[in-house]
Formats: structure tokens, sequence, C-alpha cells
């Protein structure tokens, strides 16, 4: 292993030799990230979408197109990449309050599960007669139970004791995506087809929709911070939009550029809203106080694609799925 610094980035690659001139003048170019950010070299062709913060102090990410969990040591730099099953493409991964890493795949149809302790893994496959679902991502209601959803119309949720997997059709069709629990407990989703806020009632399954104020608006993504509020990200409006439950009421910031993208969303521990917007490659910091983006973080690379954002105290993981890298950001002190 070794540590690269470019242009105040520490670059920790597995074969540096394998960076062309032109990748790494791309990372140079890269001249607003501070000595905040390191950057890891993931396994070629592992295409990473979604990241967790794993229990150990270890970054999980789905590795979509090897059909692994990518299990990064941001301190040695060292990635090992665990095979989950036949035919599988993760897209979403979460630390379970189990400590375990919670998968939603795709290409098996089914919700994985990696225990980090011993590399047990348990798969629970969706009903047959729900067909292909193309699941999503996952969230933990209060009551510690799984639920995902699907973006051919339909979210679920898994009881890990019974092995039971329920399936519920959103009522507008295509489109479920991303989805997240709130301070509460409640577990809300979005739909990006379908363009709609969904809050899940965790006894019945049930939901109930909201309309967002821009029609047709797409909607990704969504994060809860901790006074409850849910932050969501319009992918055909190139918004990022505050819903607060507790008033019924919806506040929207358009981001900058002439063309954004607004893709992933996260909360950290400061309440500081994080975006990834692919039309300007980037992701952006936006300050609730005083309701301005307050920093910028370019990719490393053109078409750097950043999926999903998550994090833990003091630091923020942003996957570059068309870098095939990680950018780990420190906000400690900032």
């Amino acid at each position: 292993m070794m540590r690269i610094w470019l242009a105040g980035i520490a670059v920790v690659a597995l074969l540096p030799s394998m960076a062309s001139a032109k990748e790494r003048a791309q990372i140079a170019a890269s001249a607003e990230i501070s000595d905040k950010v390191t950057l890891f070299e993931l396994p070629k062709g592992s295409r990473p979408h979604d990241v967790a913060p794993a229990p150990d102090g270890k970054i999980w990410y789905t590795a979509q197109r090897q059909g692994a969990l990518g299990i990064l040591d941001p301190v040695s730099g060292q990635v090992v990449q665990v095979p989950l099953g036949p035919e599988s493409a993760p897209h979403g991964v979460i630390q379970g309050p189990d400590g375990m890493a919670w998968i939603t795949d795709g290409g098996q149809n089914a919700i994985v599960r990696y225990n980090p302790a011993n590399g047990k893994i348990d798969v629970w496959k969706l009903p047959a007669d729900t067909g292909y679902t193309n699941l999503n991502t996952g969230a933990f209601d209060g009551k510690g139970v799984h639920w995902f959803t699907g973006q051919n119309g339909i979210y679920g949720r898994v009881n890990a004791a019974s092995g039971k997997v329920e399936v519920w059709k959103d009522p507008k069709g295509r489109g479920p995506y991303g989805i997240a629990t709130a301070p509460d407990g409640t577990v809300w989703y979005v739909s990006l087809a379908g363009s709609h806020l969904a809050r899940i009632d965790s006894a019945s399954g049930e939901i109930s929709v909201i309309e967002p104020p821009t029609p047709g608006a797409g909607l990704r993504r969504v994060w809860a911070d901790s006074k409850g509020d849910l932050w969501i990200t319009g992918w055909n409006s190139g918004e990022l939009y505050r819903y607060r439950p507790s008033t019924r009421s919806w506040k929207t910031w358009k981001l900058p550029g002439a063309k954004p993208q607004a893709y992933a969303v996260y909360v950290d521990e400061r309440d500081h809203v994080w975006v990834s917007d692919f039309g300007d490659n980037s992701t952006r910091v936006f300050d609730p106080r005083s309701e301005t983006f307050t920093a910028r973080y370019p990719g490393s690379g053109e078409g750097a694609n950043v999926r999903q954002i998550l994090g833990r105290k003091g630091e923020v993981m942003l996957p570059e799925s068309g870098t095939e890298r990680m950018m780990v950001v420190r906000t400690e002190g900032k």
C-alpha cells in the first residue's frame, strides 16, 4: 500500500501505477478538496453504488457489478470483497441494529445480511409472485424491522427472526427508491418515477402519500435530520427539498449551476445537508441555518457519480461509482 498526496488529497491506492497520467491530472484538478479528504482506489470493475459505516471503523460498499460487499479499511487502505451469491447485483447497504450489513440485492431479488464477526451470509428471497422488483435501498424502523424499496413499484419488510418477507405495491406504481428513518422511528421513502413521498405505517404496512411542491420532481433520496425534518433530492427538478412533518410544509432550494441533477442526500451530526449533483459532478453541503450552500467537493474525475452518501460522527463517505473510488471527508473542526 502507498499513500500519495496530490493537490492536498491523500490518495491510498491499491496499485498506484494503475492511475494514468490523465487520471492523476483529474485528481489534481480537484483543487478545492482540502487535506481533510482522503481518496481511496477501489477494485476496477466494482462500480461502488451505496456505502455505509461498519461498526469496527471500516467502511462497507456495494460492488454492484461484481456481486459483492466491499469492505474498506481506511487506516491501511486494504480492500476485501465478499461475494454475495449467484447473480448478485447489490444496490443498497446499511448497518443494522445488530451490527451487520443489510443489503438490497437486485440481482438475487433478495435481502442479504452479512455478519462481520464470522462472515456468515443470510439471504431472504422475495416471494416468487412478486417477480423482478429492482430492489433499491433499506432502512430500519424504531422496532428494528428492516424495510426496503423496489423501483418496479414495491416496498416491503423482512423479519429476521421468522424469516417472513412481506411486500406491498406502491399505489402510483413504479419508482420507490430512497428510504430513511426519522428520529421517532418512522420510515419514509420517496418514489423517483412516481415523484412522491410516502410515510409507512410500520404496524399495518400501509402508506400515506405526500405530493411535493414541484410536479414531476423525480424524488430520489431522502434523509432525516435530528429534528425529524426530511431532506429530499429532486433528480428531475435539480432541487433540494425540506418536508416538515410537524407542519406538513415544504421548502425548496435550487442547487447552484446551470443544469443540476440532485441525486444523493445525507444529513450529518451537525444537521448539515450533503447533496450529490451529477450535473455539476460534485457534492455540495447545505447549511439549513443560513439556507446557503457552504461547501463544494468536486468529483475526483469526470463523471464521478456519487450515488449514495452516508457517514458517522466526524466523517462523510462519498462512493464514486464512475471513477471507482471512495472519498472520505473529515468534518470535525470545520
